[in-house]
């Protein structure tokens, strides 16, 4: 098990996750919500912790699967999801999904501070995977740390890594400043055709 991991099992097993909030964030309400809102469809959440999203997504129409390495969030999700329909939860690694049985197309891919723990060595990777699981049109959401923040088991991620490296799958649509931490952004894709 790699040091991310373990960092991210004992604060899971701990309850330590200030970044588990129990609330979807507003960035994710305006796009199935609001007026300008995605059909319902079938939806992946990348490092989707203890499921917040996935519930939510699954609550508003849709059919979601999350996935994450860390076995007590991926224990916990299936636990707050026992009540809901539609939702599926697997264990393991987001540059590796096809060997986990999880296949698209998905309609939208979700990914709320995945993307920024992942290894540079395997972030091509974990694009090929993205780019495996949607159809032209697809919409993938990321928020990742900027720049300015460096925690332990997170990289930096710019916009201009985001564009190298999705550019011959996704097209870069917008990136909108997000409000804590400093430097952090969402990242709004969609697939090419």
């Amino acid at each position: 098990m790699v040091l991310v991991q373990r960092l991210y099992e004992r604060a899971y097993r701990r309850g330590r996750t200030p970044w588990d909030t129990g609330i979807p964030p507003p960035e994710l309400v305006e796009v199935i919500e609001g007026p300008n809102a995605l059909e319902p469809g079938r939806a992946l959440d990348l490092g989707c912790g203890t499921g917040t999203n996935v519930i939510y997504l699954v609550q508003h129409g849709w059919t979601a699967v999350g996935v994450d390495f860390s076995s007590h969030a991926i224990e916990s999700a299936r636990r707050k999801a026992d009540w809901v329909s539609g939702a599926t939860f697997v264990e393991g690694d987001v540059t590796r999904i096809g060997e986990l049985g999880v296949d698209g197309p998905f309609d939208l891919l979700l990914d709320i501070g995945c993307f920024h723990s992942v290894v540079p060595s395997r972030r091509d990777a974990y694009v090929r995977e993205a780019a495996r699981v949607t159809r032209p049109g697809s919409v993938m959401m990321i928020f990742a740390f900027g720049p300015r923040l460096k925690l332990p088991g997170t990289r930096r991620t710019r916009e201009a890594e985001i564009r190298r490296r999705f550019a011959p799958a996704f097209e870069l649509e917008r990136v909108q400043p997000g409000n804590h931490p400093a430097g952090a952004a969402w990242f709004s894709l969609r697939r090419r055709g």
